[in-house]
């Protein structure tokens, strides 16, 4: 059903987590009221100034108490692969590394190697079960990169695959080139051929079937330098495609100061971002993405510079990085504990950034990530006595309903 047809619904005696930027904290707001029409926001507030001729064609909604927050947004996965990497979780248990594996033949690659031979049907069909766990928490928006092709064909359909599950599922999916993720076999070490393949072939066939929101890298020394990544970012600025980075994870090569000097969306990562990255990051207004979930996994020890990003001002996201080798996490509720856990984030940062600063980091704010007026009525309503539960709970759901532009 086209959102203009949604009927009017009013959701009373509920609380609310904003998450409204002029407001404290998270924005809250108790004995309130939210009233959607056409799957738009028209008002959400304090329930005693409620326009009563705004609600009175509106169903009514009682929610009993329960709180409501936007519709949980995951800005950063690698949702669409085939294959699993679990044998390589045992060579890190045995004490690999991840670039020793990734040096192997093992990492990125393999999981190339097993995409480039799965159809688009079958991506789809592996995919849903993940993308199904992240809705089941709340998440109505959710980021898919490619970049386990390495090759026109193959990033096409993965690309594809990713359009199609938000026709399968009732989710908004952005989608990310990622052709810049690894160095396929084949390119036999010459990067440099490899970066001109993804600038001159992969790029424009992916811009030219519009496939993709944004474009995205990995500036690591197991992939590519900062000056081939601002290669693919200037291909990317010609295409009027904005950008994104992978940066800072296992050491510092200055990929924070490189985003932030292409205006990128976000640099993600970040655990060894130094002090003029973090500047730089809040002078151009790019989102760090905080991945716990990787860190966890191949049990890193340097943390994200939380402490530096609160002093520069530099805004941040949460987000599950949901990948075969190094993050194999459905569950953007248990991102928010590890965050909070590991790198001591606040609640209010935790859950503003997996709303709001998530929706920054996709260029989406101006649609989703705060509960105001004119925004999409995408919500989630939760049975807990106060929004720190979220972040506090382990391997618990408290999801009451899921509703997405206002069905």
């Amino acid at each position: 059903m086209a959102p203009s047809l949604e009927p009017a619904r009013l959701y009373t005696d509920c609380r609310l987590a904003t998450m409204r930027p002029d407001r404290p904290g998270l924005g809250v707001v108790e004995a309130a009221a939210l009233l959607t029409r056409g799957g738009r926001i028209v008002y959400a507030g304090p329930a005693a100034d409620l326009p009563a001729a705004e609600a009175r064609d509106a169903e009514r909604v009682v929610c009993d108490g329960r709180w409501i927050t936007p519709g949980l947004i995951d800005c950063h996965t690698h949702l669409v692969h085939a294959g699993d990497r679990a044998h390589e979780f045992e060579l890190r248990l045995q004490g690999a590394s991840y670039e020793e594996i990734a040096r192997a033949g093992g990492g990125i690659v393999s999981t190339v190697r097993a995409t480039r031979a799965a159809s688009e049907d079958d991506l789809v069909r592996q995919t849903l079960p993940r993308l199904d766990a992240l809705i089941a928490e709340g998440v109505t928006t959710v980021e898919v990169k490619s970049g386990y092709g390495l090759d026109r064909e193959t990033e096409l359909r993965q690309l594809r695959a990713a359009r199609r599950l938000g026709r399968e599922r009732d989710v908004d999916i952005v989608t990310t080139f990622l052709g810049a993720h690894a160095l396929p076999p084949e390119a036999q070490g010459d990067k440099a051929a490899y970066i001109a393949r993804v600038v001159d072939d992969m790029l424009p066939a992916v811009a030219a079937e519009g496939l993709a929101d944004a474009v995205d890298g990995f500036c690591e020394g197991i992939a590519f330098s900062s000056d081939e990544i601002a290669r693919v970012f200037e291909a990317a600025r010609r295409l009027g495609l904005p950008v994104k980075l992978h940066a800072d994870q296992l050491s510092n090569l200055g990929g924070a100061a490189l985003a932030a000097r292409y205006g990128a969306l976000s640099a993600d990562h970040l655990e060894h971002t130094d002090e003029a990255g973090a500047a730089a990051m809040a002078a151009a207004g790019t989102v760090a993405v905080i991945l716990p979930g990787a860190f966890y996994f191949i049990r890193e020890t340097k943390r994200p510079p939380i402490d530096l990003f609160r002093a520069a001002g530099v805004r941040m996201a949460v987000a599950t990085d949901c990948n075969p080798g190094t993050s194999p996490m459905t569950s953007l509720l248990l991102a928010l504990n590890m965050a909070a856990t590991l790198f001591r984030m606040t609640v209010d940062e935790c859950l503003l950034g997996v709303t709001r600063e998530a929706a920054r980091a996709l260029g989406r704010l101006s649609d989703v990530g705060t509960l105001e007026p004119g925004k999409a009525a995408d919500l989630a309503v939760w049975t807990v006595e106060r929004p720190a539960e979220l972040v506090y709970r382990l391997g618990f759901n408290p999801l009451h309903a899921r509703i997405r532009r206002g069905r």
